[in-house]
């Protein structure tokens, strides 16, 4: 009896001394997790701020509402000189406009006068669509009374390089802006006479010599030799017998903008309203004789005798 209370009491310590042990052990893992992991400092992300364009910025998309056109353009750059939109088909990554557009359109700008209000020209590019181009001017509702260049092509891979007809088609348009627009009268009186191309061929090559564009002028030069029309008569070469020659003799950039200046001043207008403003347009096309008269008055030399070299004694409609 003795022995087994013994037993039973030594058995009784044994358990309050586990549990002794077993509780400070619990207390100290519940003590270890119960401290708190060191918080990470981090600053706060700075907020989301979408760019405000300035009150005169222009709008960061267009909806084309002229001829067959119905995209919706993105623009893509903008500085006081262009503003280059796309559609959602040219790619993103195609970045020369930006610098050429500007070089050529500030050129012309120098060598011709200002065009409205606006120094900015509105560069518009399809790809896989519109195959060629078409202007619009400050004179004109057609494109929201700005000077735009709208150029488009049937591929998807169009206006890549920047080069060759990326550029010619760019800068043909910003020559019809010359001379629907300038010395801030609307229309071209000579248009029904040198048609769509022959008076770009000379604003082209002088635009590429006034940026020193030496090996495009040469590219330009060297095709534009070997072209030939049918008006006035059959074989007619412009550049090579009738711009050329004035060019290089009369003074250059210089003769083409008198020759605008003159028609400006002389060739019979009219009051144009446009936006409150007033302008002048020009109330009738222009005869093959006055044609003569104008360049000659430009060149300030008489320039029948080239005129008869380089399109014969007849007008396109046969008169003398």
């Amino acid at each position: 009896m003795f022995h087994s209370v013994l037993f039973f009491n030594i058995n009784t310590s044994a358990m309050k001394n586990i549990l002794s042990l077993s509780a400070i052990v619990l207390f100290a893992l519940l003590a270890c997790n119960s401290k708190k992991a060191p918080v990470e400092t981090v600053k706060p992300a700075p907020p989301l701020i979408e760019s405000v364009d300035p009150p005169d910025a222009p709008p960061k998309t267009w909806k084309e509402h002229w001829f067959e056109h119905v995209q919706l353009l993105s623009r893509v750059y903008y500085d006081t000189s262009v503003v280059v939109y796309y559609d959602g088909d040219v790619k993103p990554t195609i970045a020369w406009p930006k610098t050429y557009m500007a070089e050529a359109w500030n050129y012309t700008k120098k060598t011709y006068g200002k065009f409205g209000d606006d120094s900015r020209l509105f560069v518009i590019y399809h790809s896989g669509k519109y195959s060629g181009g078409h202007p619009g001017n400050y004179l004109d509702a057609g494109h929201d009374y700005r000077n735009v260049t709208d150029c488009g092509a049937s591929s998807l891979d169009a206006w890549i390089t920047g080069i060759n007809n990326d550029i010619d088609l760019s800068t043909h348009e910003i020559g019809h802006i010359v001379e629907g627009a300038s010395k801030g009268v609307k229309e071209s009186p000579a248009f029904d006479i040198w048609h769509d191309s022959k008076w770009m061929e000379i604003y082209q090559y002088d635009v590429y010599l006034g940026l020193n564009r030496t090996a495009d002028a040469q590219r330009w030069y060297n095709k534009m030799m070997t072209v030939t029309d049918s008006y006035p008569k059959a074989g007619t070469q412009w550049f090579k017998n009738w711009f050329l020659p004035i060019y290089d003799n009369f003074g250059k950039a210089k003769v083409l903008s008198g020759f605008f200046t003159l028609l400006s001043q002389q060739f019979p207008r009219q009051q144009l309203i446009v936006q409150g403003k007033s302008y002048q347009q020009y109330t009738r096309k222009m005869n093959f004789g006055e044609f003569i008269h104008f360049w000659s008055g430009a060149a300030k030399a008489d320039l029948a005798p080239l005129a008869l070299t380089a399109f014969g004694p007849k007008d396109e409609k046969g008169a003398d």
